[in-house]
């Protein structure tokens, strides 16, 4: 089997340290540059063959290291809203360092109040670096499928019924459920929920739905800032190591997107999701 080395490198003398992003779109371009890296790096890790090597080059400034006892300012250029599920490790997915990225972790990425006081924080006290606010949920996420299933078999809410912070997350996410089951339903026919594979297409429709929602609602907080700070969502796929948006108006579903602007963007965002290749192959798989 192929070797793989992810190498955090400071202080070579042929070290080539990348200066922060400009703007938003420079930073979503750093990000998408990124995820493609660490998504080749790993393509075939089954295969014999040389070591593949991924090296990141770190500031040292942002290690503290040129100043001795002095802790570095934090200066990310873009806050990540993700899942705190272990095998979604951010800054690996990104190929980004530390100080690159304000990272906020949540059970389903949801847009409690303390997740979002959290990225306000960073909005209101890391302008000056911060470009960028992702919303990255992940394939098989463990809090939606949660949400699925109690859509799926209404009896199964009362198991939560005495769990009040349980109850209160999965609430938002089945909101979430209705709308993408109902979306599935008007695109492929009502016969829709007894195709072998509905569960799980419902479940990954759910997570980037939720993705989508929650960078949307995000970007209606940043409109009111006028420093051009933007939002976008993605899912990352555990099984390949691909970042996964489908979006209004186009075939593309490679990479980060930005979130639908308004109703009629979010009717088109629902149409592009359930016509996706990747929903259409979960359809038609049987469950494992």
């Amino acid at each position: 089997m192929k070797n793989v080395e992810i190498v955090y490198r400071y202080g070579s003398g042929d070290a080539v340290i990348r200066p922060r992003p400009a703007d938003a779109g420079e930073a979503r371009c750093r990000l998408d540059d990124g995820s493609r890296a660490f998504a080749s790096l790993l393509e075939n890790v089954g295969e014999e063959g040389a070591t593949a090597r991924r090296v990141v080059e770190v500031d040292p400034r942002d290690l503290g290291l040129l100043s001795a006892g002095i802790a570095p300012a934090q200066r990310p250029y873009a806050a990540v809203l993700g899942c705190a599920d272990a095998r979604v490790p951010i800054e690996l997915i990104f190929s980004e360092g530390p100080n690159d990225l304000f990272v906020v972790r949540v059970a389903g990425n949801a847009l409690g109040d303390d997740a979002l006081g959290s990225l306000k924080y960073a909005v209101d006290h890391l302008g000056d670096s911060l470009k960028l606010v992702v919303v990255l949920g992940h394939s098989g996420c463990g809090a939606v499928t949660a949400a699925v299933d109690i859509f799926l078999d209404p009896g199964e809410y009362l198991t939560i019924a005495s769990k009040h912070v349980t109850r209160g997350l999965l609430d938002r996410l089945l909101v979430v459920v209705h709308s993408a089951a109902r979306r599935m339903a008007a695109i492929r026919g009502s016969g829709v929920t007894q195709r072998a594979g509905y569960r799980d297409a419902l479940i990954e429709a759910s997570i980037v739905s939720n993705a989508a929602l929650a960078a949307y609602s995000i970007q209606q907080e940043l409109s009111r800032d006028a420093r051009g700070m933007r939002a976008a969502y993605g899912v990352y796929l555990l099984g390949t190591h691909d970042v996964w948006a489908p979006r209004a108006g186009s075939a593309d579903v490679a990479g980060l997107a930005d979130p639908p602007r308004d109703l009629d963007d979010f009717h088109g965002f629902g149409d592009a999701v359930m016509r996706s290749d990747r929903i259409e192959s979960l359809l038609d798989r049987a469950p494992g």
